[in-house]
C-alpha cells in the first residue's frame, strides 16, 4: 500500500471534513511508509491508534511487519492494543515471529500476550517462526516456554476434512529450513513421529515440495537427517503415497537407497491410484532408480510396466524389466458392486487398485480408507477373499489377548466377533464383519429410521452377553455400538475398555448407570450429547413414556433384578402383551376373598394413578358394562378397572367396539401409566410378586 505524494501532503494538512475512516487510512499508510512524523501528526489530529485497515490490519501490526522497533514502541506508548486481531485472527505477536525480530517479540510478550496464542488457522508465533526459518526468534520463543510439539488447532469444519494438526517441525520441513529442523529436534526435543490430522509425519512434509527445483536439495538433506533420527518411514501423504514413492517422484536415487536400507519399508506399497514406487520410476523413465528397486525385490508382475516403457520408447528400461520377469498382462476387472451402501465408493476403489495382498486380505492403510479412529489405532476397510470387512491392525506381540477375547464373542449374538485374521511383518490384521454406521452416526442422520425399542433390546442383550463372559464395559458410548446393513446392532470394544468383573459389583453397577444414560440418548434421538441428556428429554406423550421412565430409574438405582431381569421389563413389551398382562391379572386375583388387598400393600411406594378412572372412561362403555355385570357395580378401585378390561375383552360388545374401536389401543392410550403401576405393585408385594413374571413377551 504505497502512499502517493498527494496522500503524504494530506497527512500533514488538517481538514475539517476528515472522517475517522480517512484518518485511519492515512495512519495506516504513514505506518507502512515508516513516516514517524506523519504518524505523530495524525494521532494528534484524532486518528484512532487501534483503527483497522483492509483485512483488519492495525497500525501496530503494520509497524511490526515493517520491522520498525521505534515505531512499535511509539504506538504502544500511544495506547495501541497488542491483543488486537486481524480478520484471520493474527496478532502483532505472530507478525513479529514472521519478521523474526526478537526485540519486538520480547516487547510484546511483556505486555501480557500468551506465548502459545494462535490465529484462526491454528498458527502460533512459534510455528510462524519455524515456517519462515526465523531461527533466533524460534530460540527466543522456546526459552520463554513456547510449546514445541503443539499441533495446529483446526476448526470443527476443517477437522472434519482432516485439516490441521501440523507442528512447527512439519512447517520447517515443508519449507526446507534444514538448520531450523536440526535446532527443533536436537535442541528443543521436537517429536519426529507426530502426525497431523491427515496422518502425515515430518518426513512426508519434508518431501511434499521436493520435486520443486529450488527445494530439492534441502528436502533430501532434511529427509536424511530425519532418517538418522529414527523417523517412521511407513507414513503416507493424503494421496496414500509413501516416503519411498515421493522420493522416486523426486528422482533422488540417493534418498531411495537410504529408505530401502530401512528394513521396515514396504517396497510394493501403492498409493490411492494403485501406483507402486517401481511404477513411478518407470513412468519417470528413471533407469537407475528402477534398477535399484528391482534389485531390492520390487514386484514386476503388477501394472503395465512394459507398456509404459514402450510408450516412452525406453528400450533399456523394457529390457531391465524383462530381466526381472516383467510381462505385459492386461488387467480386466469385472464390474463389482459392494453390499455396503455407506462405504460403497471406498470399497469400489479398493477393489480396482493394486494392493500387495496380505494372505487373503486386501487393504489400503491410509486416511481415505479409514472408517474409525480408536485409541489403539485406526480401523480400515478391507476385502478378505472378496468379503467386505473392517480391519484392525495390531502388533503381533500385543494381539493374542485381544484376539482371544473376540473369539470368545463368537457365540454371542450382539457382540462384534472376529471373522478372520492374517499376520505379516510383525503385525496382526484382525478382520471383522463390516458395519454401516455406529449408533451415534445413525441417530444423527435424519434419513435413517430406527425402531428405538428394538434397538435398546439389542443394546441390553449386548451388555448382558459381555457380562456373561465375565467383563464389564466401562465405556457404553453410542459410538461403540455399530449397525450392519440389516439394522442389527453389535457392541464393539476397539479401545480395550473392558474390565474383568471378578466379583466387583461396582463394575456392573457402573454399566447399569451408563446404560440408563445411553437409553435416554437413544430415546432423545441423539439430539443432545450423551453426558447432557436427562429424563426431561423423554417425550411425555410417548406411549412408552411411563415404562421408559421406570426402566431408567431402575437402572440408575442398581435394581436387584439386574440386567437379566430388567431385559424383561414392561418397556420391552408390545401393546398386545401389556393388554394381555392387564386382563390376566383379574383372572388371577378374582378368586381371592379380598382382591383389593393385592394393591393395598402397606409398603407400596406408589398410589393409584387413576383414583377416579370411572370419570375418565367413556360413559356409554361404563353404562353398558354395568348393565351386563352380574357382580357388584364398578368402583374407582384399580381392581375394578382390571375387571372391566378383562370382562370387555372376554365378552366383547358390538356397540362398544363401534364406539371406541380397538380395545387395546383405547385402554392403553386412556390409561398409559396403568401397566407399570400394576406391574410394580405386584412385583413389590412379596405375596403376589410371581403374578408380575410373565414368560410370553411377544
Amino acid at each position: 500500500m504505497k502512499p502517493t505524494a498527494h496522500s503524504q501532503q494530506e497527512a500533514s494538512t488538517p481538514s475539517s471534513t476528515e472522517t475517522a475512516e480517512d484518518l485511519a487510512y492515512k495512519l495506516n499508510v504513514a505506518v507502512r511508509d515508516r513516516n514517524r512524523k506523519s504518524v505523530l501528526e495524525l494521532l494528534e489530529r484524532g486518528a484512532d491508534v487501534n483503527s483497522k485497515a483492509e483485512a483488519g490490519w492495525t497500525p501496530l501490526q503494520s509497524a511490526v511487519q515493517a520491522d520498525d522497533e521505534d515505531l512499535v514502541q511509539l504506538l504502544l506508548d500511544k495506547g495501541a492494543c497488542p491483543h488486537a486481531r486481524k480478520d484471520n485472527g493474527g496478532t502483532a505477536f505472530t507478525e513479529a515471529a514472521i519478521v523474526g525480530n526478537v526485540n519486538i517479540l520480547e516487547l510484546l510478550l511483556n505486555r501480557g500476550l500468551n506465548i502459545n496464542d494462535h490465529d484462526d488457522n491454528g498458527f502460533t508465533a512459534f510455528m510462524e517462526a519455524a515456517w519462515y526459518g526465523r531461527e533466533e526468534a524460534l530460540k527466543f520463543l522456546y526459552s520463554k516456554g513456547a510449546n514445541v510439539n503443539l499441533k495446529r488447532t483446526a476448526s470443527e469444519e476443517k477437522a472434519k476434512l482432516h485439516k490441521g494438526g501440523a507442528t512447527a517441525l512439519m512447517d520447517a520441513c515443508m519449507e526446507g529450513h534444514l538448520s531450523v529442523v536440526k535446532t527443533l529436534v536436537q535442541e528443543m526435543g521436537a517429536e519426529v513421529n507426530t502426525c497431523d490430522n491427515r496422518d502425515r509425519n515430518a518426513l512426508i512434509h519434508a518431501l511434499k515440495k521436493g520435486c520443486e527445483k529450488e527445494r530439492y536439495e534441502s528436502a533430501v538433506a532434511i529427509a536424511h537427517f530425519l532418517l538418522d533420527c529414527g523417523v517412521d518411514v511407513k507414513s503416507k501423504d493424503e494421496c496414500g503415497k509413501t516416503a519411498l514413492i515421493l522420493a522416486v517422484e523426486m528422482q533422488s536415487a540417493d534418498l531411495v537407497k537410504a529408505l530401502l536400507e530401512k528394513g521396515e519399508i514396504d517396497i510394493d506399497d501403492a498409493d490411492e491410484d494403485g501406483n507402486t514406487a517401481l511404477m513411478v520410476a518407470v513412468e519417470k523413465n528413471n533407469y537407475n532408480i528402477a534398477k535399484l528397486l528391482c534389485e531390492k525385490g520390487a514386484r514386476t508382475d503388477v501394472g503395465t510396466l512394459i507398456a509404459v516403457a514402450n510408450r516412452k520408447r525406453a528400450h533399456n528400461m523394457a529390457c531391465l524389466l524383462r530381466q526381472y520377469n516383467a510381462k505385459f498382462v492386461p488387467e480386466i476387472l469385472e464390474d463389482w458392486e459392494p453390499n455396503s451402501k455407506c462405504w460403497r465408493d471406498q470399497l469400489k476403489k479398493l477393489y480396482k487398485i493394486y494392493r500387495p495382498m496380505i494372505g487373503k486380505l486386501k487393504i489400503f492403510q491410509y486416511i481415505e480408507q479409514r472408517i474409525r479412529n480408536t485409541s489403539q489405532g485406526g480401523i480400515y476397510l478391507g476385502l478378505y477373499g472378496g468379503t467386505e470387512v473392517a480391519v484392525r491392525i495390531t502388533c503381533s506381540t500385543e494381539c493374542d489377548e485381544e484376539k482371544r477375547f473376540f473369539e470368545q464373542c463368537g457365540n454371542c449374538e450382539h457382540l462384534l466377533k472376529l471373522f478372520q485374521f492374517e499376520k505379516a511383518r510383525g503385525y496382526t490384521y484382525l478382520c471383522f464383519p463390516l458395519w454401516e454406521k455406529n449408533l451415534e452416526e445413525h441417530l444423527q442422520d435424519p434419513e435413517d429410521q430406527m425402531d428405538y425399542k428394538d434397538a435398546l433390546r439389542m443394546i441390553f442383550q449386548a451388555v448382558r452377553e459381555l457380562h456373561s463372559l465375565g467383563f464389564a464395559y466401562q465405556d457404553l458410548h453410542p459410538s461403540n455400538f455399530v449397525i450392519d446393513l440389516g439394522g442389527k446392532i453389535y457392541l464393539a470394544d476397539f479401545d480395550n475398555k473392558r474390565k474383568l468383573i471378578e466379583g466387583e459389583k461396582q463394575l456392573i453397577n457402573s454399566d447399569l448407570e451408563a446404560l440408563s444414560r445411553l437409553m435416554l440418548y437413544v430415546l432423545a434421538q441423539g439430539k443432545k450429547p450423551l453426558q447432557q441428556v436427562s429424563v426431561e428429554d423423554l417425550a411425555v406423550d410417548s406411549p412408552d413414556y411411563n415404562e421408559a421412565l421406570d426402566l431408567v430409574r431402575s437402572l440408575v438405582s442398581h435394581d436387584e433384578r439386574g440386567l437379566e431381569g430388567l431385559s424383561k421389563h414392561p418397556y420391552f413389551w408390545s401393546k398386545q402383551t401389556r393388554f394381555k398382562f392387564l386382563k390376566s391379572i383379574w383372572n388371577k386375583i378374582k378368586v381371592f376373598r379380598d382382591e383389593k388387598a393385592v394393591f393395598q400393600d402397606p409398603n407400596a411406594t406408589e398410589s393409584s394413578p387413576y383414583p377416579w378412572w370411572t370419570k375418565m372412561i367413556d360413559k356409554m362403555v361404563l353404562d353398558v358394562m354395568q348393565r351386563f355385570s352380574k357382580a357388584k357395580p364398578y368402583s374407582n378401585d384399580i381392581t375394578d378397572l382390571l375387571r372391566l378390561i378383562r370382562n370387555l375383552d372376554e365378552h366383547p360388545k358390538s356397540s362398544i367396539s363401534k364406539k371406541i374401536g380397538d380395545y387395546t389401543e383405547y385402554f392403553l392410550n386412556l390409561f398409559p401409566a396403568l401397566t407399570i403401576y400394576v406391574y410394580n405393585s405386584l412385583r413389590q408385594n412379596p405375596k403376589y410378586s410371581h403374578f408380575a413374571d410373565i414368560q410370553d413377551l411377544s
